[in-house]
């Protein structure tokens, strides 16, 4: 069963973003967690055809695995145990998954519908440190770092 502190510190981020239509995109970076319950990720994103741009998105966790928009709204709950979790945000549904099955390892996969909305989302995160696990996640997720443009990593609409 994972706390809050089992996520504290630096986490390799390798992350799939797989529309129905359109371009597939590739992230790779890293994710903190910080003790005051900031969560940061930061890195190159990579979308089929153009140039890579500098991606970085933040949430605010609590010690109870709730999970917070940088402006205060509620996200999600992440299962301590793993499992599902939902967010709605009208028009769109967000259906989440976590899996812990591979600790110090693991993946979030998102599944988003709406209208103007159809991708899932797999995120891969690795504790710094754990090595083997790391290469074994990562391998092969390579991208080139360029000067191109940057995201702010929220693709939800407001």
């Amino acid at each position: 069963m994972r706390q809050f502190a089992d996520f504290l510190g630096q986490w390799r981020l390798a992350r799939t973003i797989l529309p129905a239509a359109g371009p597939e995109a590739r992230f790779e970076g890293a994710a903190v967690w910080s003790e005051d319950g900031a969560y940061a990720e930061r890195g190159l994103l990579q979308v089929e055809g153009q140039v890579p741009m500098t991606a970085e998105r933040r949430y605010h966790w609590d010690a109870d695995l709730n999970v917070y928009f940088d402006d205060g709204r509620f996200f999600h709950r992440v299962p301590p145990t793993g499992g599902e979790t939902a967010h709605w945000c009208d028009p769109d549904q967000y259906d989440g998954a976590y899996d812990f099955a591979q600790w110090p390892r693991f993946e979030v996969r998102w599944r988003v519908l709406g209208p103007r909305k159809n991708y899932e989302m797999i995120s891969q995160y690795c504790r710094e440190g754990a090595v083997l696990a790391c290469e074994n996640a990562f391998a092969g997720a390579e991208i080139a770092q360029t000067n191109g443009g940057t995201w702010d990593g929220h693709s939800h609409d407001k």
